[in-house]
């Protein structure tokens, strides 16, 4: 009898090792590859050239590493809010560097119009005096 318990112990033991590695094992691993992309996109769009898109892009950056400490440190809910933080402020700042560029080309469109909208006064009020004088 006792020779059965002392295996029996030891089985128990060995389930709960196994059990407790198969937790390790299988912690969540946090996915960064779409708040990267995120990050990536918006220096692409020239984000940081926008001051506060560029203020967007680097709290994305700082929410991302944040991320990846809370993750080493087993705050599995923790990293995935900051990781949600990173991807937004990314996806912010790209919508942002857009709209700064948009408005820079609806700005020189605007001036361009202007001047054509000039040249054409200049042309048909010539134009409009000489028919004018050629007439009297």
């Amino acid at each position: 009898m006792k020779y059965q318990s002392k295996y029996g112990s030891v089985g128990a033991l060995g389930m709960v090792v196994g059990v407790a590695c198969a937790g390790c094992a299988s912690a969540p691993r946090l996915d960064t590859d779409a708040s990267a992309a995120n990050i990536r996109g918006a220096e692409e769009v020239g984000a940081s050239e926008v001051p506060v898109a560029a203020l967007h892009l680097k709290l994305a950056k700082d929410h991302l590493a944040s991320a990846k400490r809370l993750s080493e440190k087993g705050d599995h809910e923790e990293a995935d809010s900051m990781l949600s933080r990173a991807e937004s402020d990314a996806q912010l700042a790209i919508l942002l560097s857009r709209e700064s560029s948009e408005r820079s080309e609806a700005k020189m469109a605007e001036n361009r119009v202007k001047s054509l909208k000039q040249e054409n006064q200049k042309f048909t009020g010539s134009s409009n005096n000489n028919s004018g004088s050629e007439l009297q």
